[in-house]
């Protein structure tokens, strides 16, 4: 069996007057897969000490992929098809649908008049003290059922862009390259500075990431895979309602992230992938976001994280330093406005928050080997497949409901 190697003080040694402690604090373990950096690490599995996330990476094939086999073999253990997590979404489901029942029998062929209809499209300025009464019913309703984003030009989300696949960061988690423009050189106000523009991929942490033993001397929770997919399911809802610029308003789209992510708006701590998306879905499936789609919406959010989780270790990485700066553009706008001094307060300390738990999950993100992201993509995708399935189940339910009672009113 191979033996590590170990480098004792020789003047610690040779000095009678020395502790055991001290002698214990200058006897140092030589990592054994590169042999050359003091070992401060070890693995859970074999007990094998490395220096460093290259090292543990290289150490054990068979630990790695064991050790991720086992927590997918555990999270799919508990897709039990009775659990309740799936009880939960079926009475989501019945309600979504019975909702959308009630709209479409009381819909008219047009919510908004053809003159409101052509000013929107050509950029007229719509004040609401300029419209009828009738006009500005008709307005807030096309706004409440997503009639109008629909003349909105879809974005294309830069997870699904080929530039993605190809994110270069350096070792310590920091930009590579980083764009520079003459406004960036001169002092400015973030406030009363214009939009920034929107890269095709978000930038990393400016600065080096630190370790998570600088962050916290507690053992990180083994639940941060699971809350990682909430924090992902939050991060591309809220780009995807502002259609990718979040920089047009900073604090109603952190608003916005806060309300879809219970582990950063609610410090919930759920246990399984399941519990996490359901918890989502269910936010989007609510009265003040039915209207960007519903289920099938959600359904296509939870297909965003899997291409996330997919691009792997640099994708996530520039995905949660990009909401990270989000929550802090939303606290300086918070801060900069007069909000009244109770719901400042409230909001304010949500979104400090929420910025320590992004940070945090970043840099726990930056030191999980790549080997951790497939095995979870690959959960999230199972887990979509049974959101589907269940989904599908529902509408044909209900569609021999309808069809008994359509007969049943026939024989009346």
């Amino acid at each position: 069996m191979e033996r590590d190697v170990v480098v004792s003080d020789p003047a610690a040694a040779g000095s009678s007057s020395s502790s055991s402690a001290a002698s214990f604090a200058d006897t140092r373990v030589i990592c054994r897969v590169c042999q050359k950096q003091f070992a401060q690490y070890t693995c859970p599995r074999c007990n094998a000490r490395y220096c460093s996330l290259p090292c543990y990476k290289g150490h054990s094939v068979q630990c790695t992929e064991s050790f991720m086999r086992e927590n997918v073999m555990d999270e799919l253990k508990q897709m039990q098809p009775e659990d309740e997590s799936k009880k939960k979404m079926l009475d989501i489901l019945k309600r979504l649908h019975l909702e959308e029942e009630m709209e479409s029998d009381g819909e008219d062929e047009s919510i908004l008049s053809e003159e409101l209809i052509q000013k929107v499209m050509s950029g007229e300025e719509i004040k609401l003290e300029d419209l009828t009464d009738d006009e500005i019913k008709q307005f807030r309703q096309a706004l409440a059922s997503g009639e109008l984003s629909k003349m909105i030009e879809p974005w294309t989300p830069w997870w699904k862009k080929p530039s993605a696949r190809s994110i270069s960061l350096s070792p310590d988690g920091s930009q590579l390259i980083r764009q520079v423009s003459v406004e960036d050189t001169a002092t400015s106000d973030p406030m009363t500075d214009q939009e920034p523009s929107i890269n095709e991929i978000p930038e990393g942490p400016e600065s080096p990431l630190p370790s998570l033993k600088q962050l916290t001397r507690a053992e990180p929770s083994p639940l941060l895979a699971v809350h990682l997919v909430d924090i992902l399911y939050s991060y591309c809802f809220t780009l995807r309602l502002y259609n990718g610029d979040w920089h047009s308003d900073p604090l109603g789209a952190s608003t916005v992230a806060l309300s879809m992510s219970k582990v950063m708006g609610e410090d919930a701590k759920p246990e399984t992938v399941p519990e996490a998306l359901t918890a989502c879905i269910e936010e989007t499936c609510s009265p003040a976001y039915r209207h960007t789609g519903g289920f099938s919406f959600a359904i296509g959010l939870v297909d965003d994280i899997i291409s996330i989780l997919s691009l792997g270790h640099n994708a996530l990485v520039c995905a949660l330093s990009d909401f990270h700066r989000l929550i802090e553009a939303g606290k300086s706008m918070l801060k900069a406005e007069k909000v009244g001094k109770m719901g400042s307060v409230q909001s304010s300390s949500k979104l400090r928050g929420a910025a320590r738990k992004l940070f945090f999950m970043t840099c726990w993100v930056h030191e999980q080997p790549d080997e951790a992201w497939p095995p979870l993509a690959r959960i999230v995708e199972v887990q979509k497949a049974s959101l589907e399935e269940l989904d599908a189940g529902n509408r044909k339910t209900d569609g021999k409901s309808k069809q008994q009672s359509k007969v049943l009113i026939e024989e009346l």
